[in-house]
């Protein structure tokens, strides 16, 4: 087979890495550019370009629909959070508020603290109650399909 010889010219950036692929693989740069070439000029080079944007951009999908989920959870949390701690909150009468204010700002401080640790730590107190409660994740996105087994709204009177 005869083959048509070209000069061509490309950016330094690509040369250099034109050079270490070849170098890498121990091939020559002619072959490499001339499976890139045959690869682009394919008639199912679009298709296979749209395959991989289309599996990018399920990949995108799901990661969106756990940030999603985790969102949900986080605001139901805080929601039943503040309702529990709305409902069982006594007044402070007004001699011990001061003091009360001081314990506020000690237990926030801890708080904040902890919440410092857990992160540099890399723990989520979240990922390990919801691997506590979900210990197999199939169980938790069951909840979301009304045909699965036991599935369904969670009893909020257990919640509360």
């Amino acid at each position: 087979m005869s083959r048509a010889r070209l000069n061509i010219f490309i950016e330094p950036d690509h040369a250099r890495r034109l050079d270490e692929l070849a170098t890498m693989k121990g091939l020559s740069k002619s072959s490499i550019i001339a499976a890139a070439l045959a690869s682009f000029l394919s008639p199912d080079a679009a298709d296979r370009r749209d395959a991989a944007f289309a599996k990018r951009l399920d990949r995108l999908s799901n990661q969106f629909d756990k940030l999603e989920r985790d969102q949900t959870i986080l605001i139901e949390t805080l929601a039943l959070y503040v309702r529990y701690f709305l409902t069982v909150s006594a007044p402070v009468p007004e001699a011990q508020q001061e003091a009360a204010r001081a314990q506020g700002r000690l237990r926030f401080q801890q708080f904040i603290e902890q919440l410092g640790r857990n992160l540099m730590r890399g723990r989520s107190l979240v990922k390990e109650v919801h691997e506590e409660v979900f210990p197999d994740a199939g169980q938790f996105f069951a909840m979301d399909d009304p045909a699965a087994p036991g599935a369904g709204a969670p009893d909020e009177e257990r919640l509360a």
